[in-house]
């Protein structure tokens, strides 16, 4: 008698693209999980090459036409905080969640105050176009860094012993920030989140999101152009 087959992996594929930082917080999570899965590439509306076809797939799945979406089987979801919440229950292996009830909590508290305050002004950097709006945007980033440096007072990780959801929500601006220094953003890091940041880069999840030169260069130069056009084309 043999024992009981174990239940097929589930097929999961992510429509996205590296340069959203949405879709990269999905890419973090899957990679730390060491979820397999496969890539279709959707660019954001405001990088879509011309002539590009979008899957009719993600068209019907995706409600607001914006990535990321997932699909786990013959399953999909979109937007990436209840994506990243969803895969955590459709998914068992290697949880992101802390197993402490209190610390998963604080994870979610997390997930949404970077997702308010870090968010906005880091996508305010590089769309920005005029050089006090470019500021406006690094200084009030910079209030939003000292506040999470206050918010890893005493701690290794966000929540919990390891990298959490809340790793994987923030980690999109630690792999472009090379790109908002040159675009304008020029406050001095707490160290506590240098000392983050770099925890993060020793992570499976950061090596499959982790920017390259030539990537930091294309959201540079195509931040720079988007500021040396007439203001009546932007």
């Amino acid at each position: 008698m043999t024992g009981a087959e174990s239940p097929p992996s589930p097929v999961v594929t992510l429509f996205g693209h590296w340069i959203c930082p949405y879709s990269v917080r999905v890419s973090f999570a899957l990679a730390e999980r060491d979820i397999t899965h496969d890539l279709v590439e959707v660019p954001p509306t405001a990088v879509r090459p011309a002539g590009f076809v979008v899957p009719r797939e993600f068209v019907v799945h995706s409600p607001l036409g914006q990535i990321p979406m997932i699909r786990v089987d013959q399953e999909y979801r979109a937007d990436s905080l209840p994506i990243l919440e969803w895969l955590e229950e459709r998914i068992g292996p290697r949880p992101l969640h802390p197993e402490e009830p209190g610390d998963r909590a604080r994870e979610r508290e997390l997930m949404a105050w970077i997702d308010a305050h870090v968010f906005p002004p880091m996508i305010g950097i590089y769309y920005g176009t005029r050089p006090e709006e470019i500021a406006g945007s690094a200084a009030i980033l910079s209030r939003a860094l000292e506040g999470l440096g206050n918010l890893l007072e005493g701690r290794r990780w966000l929540a919990g012993d390891g990298p959490s959801l809340a790793e994987a929500t923030v980690v999109p601006l630690y792999v472009r920030l090379a790109a908002l220094v040159r675009l304008g953003f020029d406050h001095q890091l707490e160290p506590r989140v240098v000392a983050h940041m770099d925890r993060c880069a020793s992570t499976d999840g950061w090596a499959a999101v982790a920017w390259s030169e030539e990537q930091t260069d294309e959201l540079v130069g195509r931040s720079v152009r988007r500021r040396e056009l007439p203001a009546r084309r932007r």
